[in-house]
């Protein structure tokens, strides 16, 4: 299950007829229940499809949660990444609901809470350092990092060798770990903030997994996935399973300097060499907490709306309400981020909104959640009772869905006006 194929997204106008019967739909409540005219929110699912029309997302999945019920639950598009083509709907290529898709870097949100959840039931402490739990950790100078410093982007590892982007690695725990430990920090602990797209990931998960003695994805499954009555979400997916993820295509215009720099940076490897590995069955098999959690749009949304309800799912506590503030408390301003060379302001696990233009829209200073390659949305706005979901197939950096984009995420925040101050 590999493609390497890279298509260069042309708009196409597909019949109402075509796009309908590109599309499913789930069960969602009356709009009107929770104050949102119908019109309104159906001008955001055509919003959706002049997304998908821009030829940059093979597939789409979208869910909105409002006040707590599901406003809109639906998909749209092909499954196998091919570029649709007007008058070919195969019905047995067409994404559904349940179809699973990968989160990529908004994977680190998960990793994150499973974090904060440990230390929530004092398994370990965020203060505590990387090498109180893997003692060869601390070669080169690494001994003061702390589980803090990684969750924070601030512990001076940003950068994978490339040569670390070897999928066998994956069945080889021992030789990964070596890699980790022996990674030269560019910065002190706790100084420069640099997104660590991957490293942080893996160092969190090894904490995790010395701290417990458990399987990472037994944990994942036990401590968030099963409270809240999710199916797919996890590390990877079962070798048998393999062939239901939807698939990521290569889209876009080619990259050139400086852009092509900072994501070989942030990567550490080339766009098209990572949507590549993202569909090997080693990759969609193994385990790497920051880039392949997989699930569907509205199981993301149910994990996004506990943390909102502050820790409950129903009546039932999977996070104390404590937690949830400290995982979401603004720990960065509009400061740069030396790995993306953009101000990002970050808490100890999720990227956040901003009172102007941000990476969730306009106006949502008190949002969080995690973006992921390279349309992928996921977070909670507490003072619009809101939680979006948002997972495509296509990776584009730059091409022609970027104005439809960026409208879809205007408008979400036009539809869903504030219902509380923010503070």
């Amino acid at each position: 299950m590999i493609s390497a194929r890279r298509f260069l997204p042309s708009s196409f106008s597909a019949a109402p007829e075509e796009l309908e019967a590109l599309t499913n739909r789930g069960q969602e409540i009356v709009p009107e229940s929770v104050g949102v005219e119908r019109p309104r929110l159906e001008g955001l699912w055509r919003g959706v499809e002049a997304l998908y029309q821009s030829g940059a997302h093979p597939a789409i999945q979208l869910c909105l949660r409002k006040g707590g019920a599901v406003i809109m639950d639906r998909s749209i598009g092909q499954i196998s990444g091919r570029a649709f083509r007007p008058g070919e709907v195969d019905p047995d290529d067409v994404i559904g609901l349940d179809t699973p898709v990968n989160l990529f870097s908004a994977s680190k949100a998960l990793t994150a809470m499973l974090v904060h959840k440990l230390d929530e039931a004092n398994v370990l402490r965020l203060d505590d350092r990387v090498a109180d739990y893997i003692p060869d950790f601390a070669r080169h100078g690494k001994g003061e990092i702390t589980v803090r410093h990684v969750l924070a982007h601030r512990a001076g590892l940003a950068k994978l060798p490339p040569e670390a982007f070897d999928l066998d690695l994956l069945t080889q725990p021992e030789r990964m770990l070596e890699v980790l430990c022996d990674i030269r920090p560019e910065s002190s602990p706790g100084g420069r903030l640099a997104y660590h797209a991957v490293t942080g990931g893996f160092i969190l998960g090894e904490v995790v997994c010395r701290a417990t003695n458990r399987d990472l994805r037994d944990l994942l499954r036990e401590k968030i996935a099963d409270p809240l009555g999710l199916h797919w979400l996890n590390y990877g997916v079962a070798p048998d399973r393999v062939n239901e993820v939807a698939i990521n295509a290569a889209t876009g215009l080619p990259l050139l300097p400086p852009l092509s720099s900072i994501l070989q940076r942030a990567l550490s490897t080339d766009l098209d060499s990572l949507i590549r590995l993202s569909n090997d069955e080693r990759f969609l098999t193994g385990v790497i907490p920051s880039a392949n959690v997989i699930t569907t749009a509205g199981e993301i949304a149910t994990f996004y709306q506990c943390l909102l309800d502050e820790g409950l799912n129903g009546e039932e506590r999977v996070f104390d309400a404590r937690t949830i503030r400290q995982a979401t408390e603004v720990q960065t301003g509009w400061e740069l981020d030396f790995t993306l060379m953009a101000p990002i302001p970050y808490s100890l696990g999720f990227m956040l909104g901003s009172r102007s233009l941000g990476l969730f829209g306009f106006d949502n200073p008190r949002a969080f959640g995690h973006v992921g390659l390279s349309n992928v949305f996921t977070w909670a706005d507490p003072e619009r009772e809101l939680v979006v979901a948002l997972l495509t197939t296509g990776k584009p950096i730059l091409g022609g869905h970027i104005v439809p984009l960026l409208k879809l995420l205007r408008d979400i925040g036009r539809v869903f006006p504030k219902t509380a101050p923010s503070v």
